[in-house]
């Protein structure tokens, strides 16, 4: 019986286990974006998932929506992450990253006073963390169909340099509120024109990345990650199954090493079955996220519901967290409080199992 800890072929690669940290945005960047040291330790000491997935990542300048998180658009962010790619791999492990533009999630007081952009000037109804203290969101400029078109150039080029930094392949970041899943959702999007409207319109941005990105570096580097339920960065659509029934159709022509889907909304508001809806409609491989238990997810796979399984919290205070799962160790539990803190406390002190 097909279980965690049977082998898949992943696009290009094949993993041990079916068993996927989740991309978790952690700040330990320096103040320029650039990877630190201590994330070559953080990243290594997880390297028994079966595929390690980076933090959200900085595909062009001036796009911050958290305070130090790392980029892949200049030379010395690539050779930053050259160390973390080549910390992995000593230890056996296979790593993407995943290729991020935050859109209205930004703020200028991250980005040297330049103002969001988003499908629609509609601003976020929350607050974020800044240098200066919380601050509320501001409106978002509505980009042009010429600055869209860019914002496909920066994704390919930053595919192009995670490949050149060492990683095995990229997820597109198309979840939790940011750029692409703004252009996806009905809530966020009320452009007209080839970007706004229906259906079509409005995933004609993640479409156009996925072809930019797959004609790049191949389909089998390329995973993508989506949240047709999550209201995180005040999201929501119409109808998220009639969103992911079309997209799932659409992206059978792509033949993805992944498509990685969030299960739930953080906050109960959108509720609806999209995983079903999804193993329906998508061929490939699916990897479920957002709260999976050990014994969720092991039914899950069992059942062939979904191919793997990502993990997010549980592989910040559990490094070895396949070896703690085959062998039913008690987990430790993360602290919250050190999650988006810029040191090694809450991210690379947590030990393996005895």
């Amino acid at each position: 019986m097909t279980d965690l800890f049977t082998p898949i072929q992943l696009g290009s690669l094949t993993l041990p286990n079916r068993i996927v940290m989740a991309p978790l945005t952690r700040c330990r960047a320096d103040a320029n974006h650039v990877p630190t040291p201590m994330m070559a330790e953080y990243y290594a000491q997880r390297a028994s998932a079966g595929l390690i997935i980076a933090e959200a990542t900085m595909i062009s300048e001036g796009n911050s929506a958290f305070w130090r998180e790392p980029g892949i658009y200049s030379p010395a962010q690539i050779e930053a992450w050259k160390q973390v790619t080549d910390a992995v791999h000593a230890q056996g492990g296979r790593i993407f990253l995943q290729i991020w533009h935050g859109g209205r999630a930004c703020h200028p007081a991250l980005n040297n006073g330049s103002t969001p952009v988003a499908p629609s000037a509609i601003a976020i109804d929350d607050s974020v963390h800044t240098p200066e203290g919380k601050l509320p969101y501001v409106v978002p400029r509505e980009l042009t169909d010429t600055e869209i078109t860019d914002i496909v150039t920066s994704f390919k080029q930053a595919a192009l340099n995670a490949i050149e930094a060492g990683f095995d392949g990229v997820e597109i970041h198309g979840a939790n509120g940011y750029l692409l899943d703004q252009f996806l959702r009905s809530g966020s999007n009320q452009r007209t024109g080839p970007y706004g409207g229906d259906l079509p319109q409005r995933a004609r941005l993640l479409l156009d990345v996925i072809i930019a990105v797959t004609s790049a570096i191949g389909a089998d580097k390329t995973g993508l990650r989506l949240s047709p339920l999550n209201s995180f960065n005040s999201m929501k659509d119409d109808d998220p199954i009639a969103l992911m029934t079309y997209l799932a159709k659409e992206l059978n022509r792509f033949d993805l090493a992944y498509l990685h889907l969030m299960r739930a909304d953080f906050a109960g508001l959108q509720q609806a079955d999209v995983m079903s809806v999804t193993r329906q409609h998508y061929q490939g491989t699916i990897i479920g996220n957002m709260g999976y238990s050990f014994d969720e997810a092991s039914t899950a796979i069992a059942t062939e519901q979904l191919d793997a399984v990502a993990f997010g919290s549980a592989f910040i205070a559990n490094p070895d967290l396949p070896l703690r799962f085959a062998e039913k160790r008690p987990l430790a539990e993360a602290d919250p409080a050190t999650f988006y803190t810029q040191d090694a406390t809450g991210y690379t002190d947590y030990p393996a199992a005895q």
